[in-house]
């Protein structure tokens, strides 16, 4: 399939607000972090619990820090998979992949790969760029493409955040509120759900539905620079 078949096939899914501009992103992250986002993207991976030999997929996985990182704490006997739908995304980590870390063309709604492929799947800052109404599929199929005991992470911005980075967090909400579909009827409207824009980038939301679909040891913390974290596990 040619690169621009796919890039075709997948805007035909209603994937959601896309971020094409790679380069730009590391900038802004790198602002938005204090320079610190390497420090941010170890802690997610060793809350994912990635071991030596692990294979992990990483969602949303924009110009591939996180996935490149997991790729680290894997080893090179393990393997890592990072999807995204941003074309340019793609591209740009595919530039700057470790050896044992690939990346490709797709949605989180629509993972191709076969069941029990993965140790440990992680999505970051992604959730609420997945259309409203296919963030319960994808939840879905991270859990069938996890093998028994795998580890699922789920992080975004925290929005109980106050002061400057509060009103920073509560202006991306309302932005990602309108580019995933929120408050559209679909899924996700239930569960722990705060009532305004915020519950787009509140991952606490996805405790209900991560339960519902099979998930057990669903836990809720709070990370590093506002960020919220819940963690999940496929019964073995």
């Amino acid at each position: 399939m040619t690169q621009n078949k796919q890039v075709s096939d997948i805007a035909d899914r209603s994937v959601g607000g896309l971020i094409t501009w790679p380069r730009g992103y590391q900038l802004l992250t790198g602002v938005y972090f204090l320079g610190r986002a390497g420090g941010l993207v170890r802690h997610f991976a060793v809350t994912a619990g990635i071991r030596p030999g692990d294979d992990a997929i990483d969602l949303g996985c924009g110009p591939g820090r996180l996935a490149n990182e997991l790729a680290r704490q894997a080893g090179p006997q393990g393997r890592v998979v990072g999807v995204d739908p941003s074309a340019p995304m793609i591209e740009y980590a595919r530039a700057h992949a470790a050896a044992n870390c690939t990346f490709e063309l797709g949605a989180a709604q629509s993972l191709p790969y076969p069941d029990a492929s993965f140790d440990v799947a992680t999505c970051t800052f992604a959730m609420h760029h997945i259309a409203e109404a296919d963030r319960i599929t994808a939840l879905a199929g991270i859990f069938r493409v996890l093998r028994p005991g795998g580890r699922l992470l789920l992080a975004d911005t925290h929005p109980a955040t106050s002061g400057v980075r509060g009103l920073a967090i509560r202006a991306m909400a309302g932005l990602a509120a309108h580019r995933g579909g929120h408050g559209s009827g679909g899924h996700g409207h239930t569960h722990d759900e705060p009532a305004d824009a915020l519950a787009a980038v509140d991952v606490r939301r996805y405790r209900g539905p991560l339960a519902d679909i099979g998930f057990t040891a669903i836990e809720f913390r709070t990370g590093p620079f506002a960020t919220g974290i819940v963690t999940a596990v496929k019964p073995d």
